[in-house]
Order: structure tokens, then C-alpha cells, then sequence
């Protein structure tokens, strides 16, 4: 009898503790995205020093393939990744002059000099092929990327992470994984690189810590959120301009787990998704610290389902300028 009563109590607190996460969830939920810019941030700069106004992702379509590459404190590892990425879309666009793109390097409230360095390619290449927006104050990665989606020009957007550590040349993949999705409902796809394949490997090169780490964060992302996708977190993903509107312009999440509730809302917006192996390679330089930065993302994750499922956040479509 006793058992029981332990037992009946204990599930009782439980309960109680749950419903107090998702009150607190409630609570402290903003509303609305931040879509404020900064009067700053309402230009691209060149090198130059000419401003330009950002265009927007409402605007219709006038590139094929825009890149956005969220950077922080990156003037280290970014020039290898614009390197290898302006040297395929050159070599795309000699093969098809009718292949038309832009890069969009979003500096993140960078203390290094990765405005500098990006506005070195603007200046090799054109500002009208590589564009740099220089945040006034850092938002996170989340947010950074949606700054750069919401100012892209192309029908498809490419996300792709400063670091380089996925081939570049792999955006054919995971077009080809955007295609095999047709007919596309409303012209909604998403195709995500996928780290899924290398993953026997990495663990045979990470300490049990980080493997625990791993594997708790992944049974998180598929009990609370997304259940089809094995890597939520590879920062290579092409979406379609329509998928990307649609997405952005509901996401909430500014830090690392932004790729969760990204593929949550496509997901529960019935966006079809593909998920394509592609080439990657550890980086050094990782700004994500492994205890803390796992911490984070597991209360995000929490809080991305419970404020969706209590109606602190809505799915409907907002205004993005």
C-alpha cells in the first residue's frame, strides 16, 4: 500500500512539475519573432562604403541560388569557405551563364575582423554577388541566418555555416534531394544535409561525455519535436524562397537550436523534407561549448513544444517588413 501511495505521489509531482515548465514556457514566451531591425541593418555595406538597401524575401524572386552565411568572429575560417564556395559558383555560372546567385555574409556582431575579410570577396567579386550585413549587436546564429534569409534575392536560399565544413560543391546533392520532392505544395521544400552516415565514426573519435551529450540531445529533438529527420544540426540546408518565407517568418528560436524548431514548423506546416548525406569534416574553432551549449538547446527544445502546444507561439504566417 505504501508502494503505491510512493508511487501515485510521485507521479503526482511530476505532473505538477510539468504543469509549472509549461506555465513558466507560457509566461515568458514573446509573442512575436524580432524582426526589428536596427536602422544600421537596413543596408548591405560595400567596400566602398556605399549602403545599399536590403531587398526582401516578400520581393519576387531575381537570382537562382542565394548563400547565407551566418558568421561570428570569423575572419579566421571564413576565407577558406569563400574560397572554396565563390570558386564552385564561378565555375557554375561560367558552365551556365544563365545560373545567376548572390552570397550574403552576415556578421553577427563580430569583435574580429570578419566584416573586413567578407568585404574583401565584395570587392573581388562584385557587391552585387557577394553582400555583407553587419549586425549592430550579436543575435545568435538562429538569428543571424534569418536576417540573411529574410534580405535574399534567390528562388532557392542555401544555408551554409562560415567554418566551410560541409563541401561546398554539395549544394548539387541536396538540390537534387529538393527535386526529388516535386510537385512541391505551394513551391514549399526544404533538403537537409544530413552527418547521419559519418555517425559511427564520430563517436569513435568523442569522448563517452559527448556521446552521452549526443545521444541525449537526439532523443529530445525526436520525443518533443522533429521524428523524421536524424541530423536536425548540419548547417547546410536549401529551402525553397516559399519554404523559407514561410519558415522565417514564424521562427522564434535566435540561438543554436533554431534548426530544430525550423524543421518543427515545416513539419507541422506539412512542408515536404528531404534529408541527403553530404560530405563534412570537423573544423577546429567551434563556438559551441559542449556542456552549456547542450544545456541550452535541451531547455529550447523543451520550450519550442510546450509553447507551440499551449499556444504561446502560433503557426500563422507574420509580416516580415
Amino acid at each position: 500500500m505504501e508502494v503505491a501511495w510512493l508511487a501515485q505521489g510521485a507521479v503526482a509531482v511530476a505532473l505538477a512539475g510539468l504543469a509549472l515548465v509549461a506555465l513558466i514556457a507560457h509566461l515568458t514566451a514573446t509573442n512575436m519573432p524580432d524582426f526589428n531591425r536596427h536602422d544600421d541593418e537596413k543596408f548591405f555595406v560595400t567596400a566602398e562604403g556605399r549602403r545599399e538597401p536590403v531587398p526582401s524575401i516578400q520581393d519576387p524572386a531575381t537570382r537562382d541560388l542565394s548563400v547565407v552565411v551566418p558568421s561570428y568572429n570569423e575572419e579566421e575560417r571564413l576565407p577558406s569557405m569563400m574560397d572554396e564556395a565563390l570558386h564552385y559558383l564561378e565555375k557554375r555560372q561560367a558552365q551556365d551563364p544563365a545560373f545567376t546567385y548572390e552570397v550574403i555574409v552576415i556578421d553577427d556582431g563580430s569583435r574580429d575582423q570578419t566584416t573586413k575579410v567578407a568585404l574583401k570577396y565584395s570587392q573581388k567579386y562584385g557587391s552585387d554577388k557577394v553582400h555583407v550585413l553587419t549586425l549592430v549587436k550579436n543575435r545568435g546564429k538562429g538569428g543571424a541566418v534569418r536576417m540573411g534569409v529574410l534580405s535574399s534575392r534567390g528562388r532557392k536560399i542555401l544555408m551554409a555555416d562560415a567554418d566551410g565544413a560541409t563541401k561546398f560543391e554539395d549544394v548539387e546533392k541536396v538540390e537534387k534531394g529538393l527535386e526529388s520532392l516535386q510537385p512541391w505544395p505551394d513551391q514549399m521544400a526544404i533538403a537537409c544535409g544530413s552527418r547521419a552516415h559519418l555517425e559511427e565514426d564520430s563517436i569513435a573519435e568523442r569522448s563517452y561525455f559527448r556521446t552521452l551529450l549526443m545521444y541525449g540531445f537526439h532523443f529530445l529533438v525526436w520525443f518533443l519535436c522533429v521524428k523524421e529527420i536524424r541530423d536536425t544540426q548540419c548547417g547546410f540546408k536549401l529551402l525553397t524562397r516559399e519554404a523559407a518565407s514561410r519558415t522565417f517568418s514564424t521562427l522564434h528560436i535566435e540561438r543554436w537550436a533554431f534548426d530544430v524548431e525550423l524543421l518543427y514548423i515545416a513539419q507541422q506546416c506539412k512542408i515536404p523534407i528531404a534529408e541527403v548525406a553530404v560530405n563534412w569534416r570537423e573544423i577546429e574553432g567551434s563556438k559551441l561549448v559542449p556542456f552549456w551549449s547542450w544545456l541550452q538547446m535541451g531547455r529550447d527544445l523543451l520550450f519550442i513544444r510546450l509553447r507551440y502546444l499551449t499556444g504561446a507561439w502560433q503557426l500563422s504566417r507574420r509580416k516580415t517588413d
